[in-house]
C-alpha cells in the first residue's frame, strides 16, 4: 500500500497535537481573550503558529467551592482556512461583502468546555453525580461594522453529556490606542436550555439530602459584561488580559447548589507569534 501523500499526514499530525493541546489549555472564556491579541495579524492563506502560556482565576456559583487558578500553556494556529486559540477551532466560511467598512463573517467552531464539578469540589456536592464537560459544536455569524463587532453563536453539546444548547448574542468594540495597545470592552447575553441548566445546577432524586432538595431547572439567560486588553511589544511578542463578570439568571440561582449571583474570572497571557 502507497504512504499517503505528505500534506496529509501534516495535517492530520497538527490535528493531533492542537485536540491535545485545546483539551489541557481550557480555560473559561479564554476565546474571548485572542481577537486583540491576533486581530488582522493573519490576513492571507499563510499558516502562522504561535506558543504561550496563560494564568486564569475563576470563581464558580457553586456554594463553598473554592476559586480555581491555573496556569497553562497555550497554542495559536491561523490560515485563510482555520483558525485554533487554545480550546476553540474556528472554520471559516466565505464573507459576505456588503460596504467597505461592513462585512459579515460565518464560521464554524468547535469547543472544548470545562463546565461541571465533580463531588469533592465543595461539600454541598458530596454525594452528586458528577457533572461533565465536553465538546460543543455549533455555527457563529459576526456582523463587523465601524460602531461595534456584533455576533450570534449556537452551540449544542457533541459529547451528549447535558444534551443542551446554548445560544449568545454579544456586542464589543475595539479602542486601538496607538500601535501597541488594543481594549477592547463586551457585553453578551447567553441563553442555556432546559437541559443545560438542570444538568449543570439541578439535584436528582437520589441526590436529596436535608439540605439539598431535588431541583429541576429551567432555561434560562445569563448576562456578561467583561473587557479584555492587550499590549504588542512587536510582531512576534504580546501580552493580554482580560476580565469578566457574569450575572447569573433566577433559574440558576434558586438552584440549592448556588449562593451566588454572579460569577467571575481573570486571564492574563503571553503569546510568541512564529
Amino acid at each position: 500500500m502507497r504512504p499517503p501523500p505528505k500534506w496529509i499526514s501534516t495535517l492530520l499530525a497538527r490535528k493531533i497535537a492542537i485536540s491535545a493541546i485545546a483539551y489541557t489549555a481550557w480555560i473559561p472564556g479564554l476565546a474571548l481573550a485572542d481577537e486583540p491579541v491576533l486581530q488582522s495579524v493573519n490576513q492571507s492563506s499563510e499558516s502562522t503558529w504561535g506558543l504561550g502560556v496563560v494564568g486564569m482565576s475563576n470563581q464558580k456559583a457553586y456554594k463553598g467551592i473554592s476559586r480555581d487558578n491555573l496556569a497553562l500553556p497555550l497554542v495559536y494556529f491561523e490560515n485563510h482556512w482555520v483558525r485554533v486559540f487554545g480550546p476553540r477551532v474556528e472554520f471559516k466560511l466565505p464573507s459576505l461583502d456588503i460596504t467597505a467598512s461592513q462585512k459579515i463573517d460565518f464560521r464554524l467552531l468547535a469547543r472544548y468546555d470545562e463546565s461541571g464539578y465533580k463531588p469533592d469540589d465543595a461539600a454541598i456536592l458530596s454525594g452528586m453525580d458528577e457533572r461533565k464537560g465536553g465538546l460543543w459544536a455549533g455555527g457563529k455569524v459576526i456582523w463587523r461594522n465601524d460602531l461595534a463587532d456584533i455576533s450570534a453563536e449556537v452551540l449544542a453539546d457533541a459529547s451528549g453529556h447535558s444534551k443542551g444548547q446554548r445560544a449568545t448574542l454579544g456586542l464589543e468594540k475595539t479602542f486601538r490606542l496607538g500601535q501597541k495597545v488594543m481594549l477592547v470592552p463586551r457585553v453578551s447575553a447567553s441563553w442555556m436550555s432546559k437541559k443545560y441548566v438542570d444538568y449543570y445546577y439541578g439535584v436528582r432524586d437520589n441526590e436529596i439530602r436535608a439540605d439539598r432538595p431535588s431541583y429541576i431547572g429551567e432555561s434560562a439567560v445569563n448576562v456578561e459584561v467583561g473587557a479584555r486588553a492587550s499590549y504588542l511589544f512587536n510582531a512576534s511578542h504580546s501580552v493580554f488580559i482580560d476580565v469578566g463578570v457574569t450575572s447569573l439568571a433566577k433559574e440558576i440561582k434558586a438552584s440549592p447548589l448556588v449562593d451566588r449571583s454572579t460569577e467571575n474570572r481573570v486571564s492574563m497571557g503571553y503569546l510568541y507569534r512564529f
